[in-house]
């Protein structure tokens, strides 16, 4: 299903209704900071970024961030170079003179491939509120460093029309700062393809894991879940995250507003008041649609509160993960 189109009456075209970038006339667009003065004054960076807003959320939960902290107790593991020392039961080897690891029944040392869509309808920010692009970027960076957290190996995918950049899994510190510096580089651009970036993800992804794609997913809903298929069909586990902004959800309340098409620069002029309940109910219509298909395919989907977007991925996140894992 293609995404929603404004109404007839408005004289835009569907890709014009769904990509749009609202601008006032002579209005400069904001500098491509991916976090904003105020943040850069709390955080030395997006890595700083992550771990505050993670282990902020587990403070906030009276419950640690690592797992097996609070587990219960399952078997031992005979310890292999690079395994976490902290693990170590040193009373074992007080007794066999061997080095075992304590194991704990939620440990899964999963694989989960996080894909960030870098498309031009990503750099949409509504008025005083931060883009798309760089709300997913800090989702992704969070989310990244609660996966490594829990000794899970994180992939990073950025992707268009197609993947621009495959960063294979780890589980390291430099891993993870090396996801950070990518995410820290992208310039969100060129048009969308989802479907076909999946595609690709075919020959990338050589473990079965979870896939974990942030995106508006403003494109074409039945050409994703065929994407998609072939990894539910391996019985990877995926989770949608779809990142909007409210303007783009309910129009902005102007009078008459100009709307530029951030992939294809077409452009539109019309009176907000004029079309907005059409397009109210096209866009949640679209919504709806990729909800409902995704619910058919045993694929979990959220939409991204933009009031509180990160600590809202993150609990997404772990329900889908404590789902998952009930259920193997």
């Amino acid at each position: 299903m293609p995404p929603p189109p404004l109404p007839k009456q408005s004289g835009a075209s569907a890709a014009a209704a769904s990509l749009l970038q609202l601008r006032r006339r002579g209005q400069p667009a904001p500098p491509p900071l991916l976090l904003n003065l105020q943040e850069l004054e709390r955080f030395e960076n997006l890595l700083v970024f992550a771990k505050a807003v993670v282990e902020g959320y587990y403070a906030g939960k009276h419950k640690s961030p690592y797992r097996g902290s609070a587990a219960e107790f399952a078997d031992y593991k005979e310890y292999a170079p690079g395994d976490d020392l902290a693990r170590l039961d040193w009373r074992v080897y007080g007794r066999t003179k061997r080095l075992y690891l304590r194991q704990f029944e939620e440990e899964t040392d999963m694989t989960v491939y996080l894909m960030l869509d870098t498309s031009g309808s990503m750099r949409y920010a509504g008025e005083k509120r931060q883009s798309k692009f760089f709300l997913a970027a800090k989702i992704a960076a969070a989310l990244a460093y609660l996966m490594m957290s829990q000794s899970d190996k994180a992939a990073l995918v950025l992707f268009a029309q197609k993947v621009t950049q495959f960063l294979a899994p780890g589980g390291t510190r430099r891993h993870l700062h090396r996801m950070v510096t990518e995410l820290e580089r992208v310039r969100p651009a060129l048009t969308t393809g989802i479907a076909g970036a999946v595609q690709e993800c075919t020959a990338l992804f050589k473990k079965r894991g979870r896939i974990v794609i942030l995106s508006d997913f403003l494109d074409d809903t039945d050409a994703l879940f065929d994407s998609l298929a072939q990894f539910v069909h391996r019985k990877y586990e995926i989770l949608l995250l779809q990142v909007i902004d409210p303007d783009e959800l309910n129009l902005p309340a102007f009078s008459a507003a100009k709307f530029v098409d951030l992939e294809t620069a077409e452009t539109v002029q019309v009176d907000p008041e004029e079309i907005r309940a059409s397009y109210q109910a096209n866009i949640k219509q679209h919504i709806d649609a990729l909800a409902r298909e995704a619910d058919l395919r045993q694929i979990q989907h959220r939409l991204i509160d933009t009031e509180r977007p990160y600590l809202d991925a993150i609990e997404a996140y772990l329900g889908f993960r404590g789902k998952n894992e009930r259920s193997r």
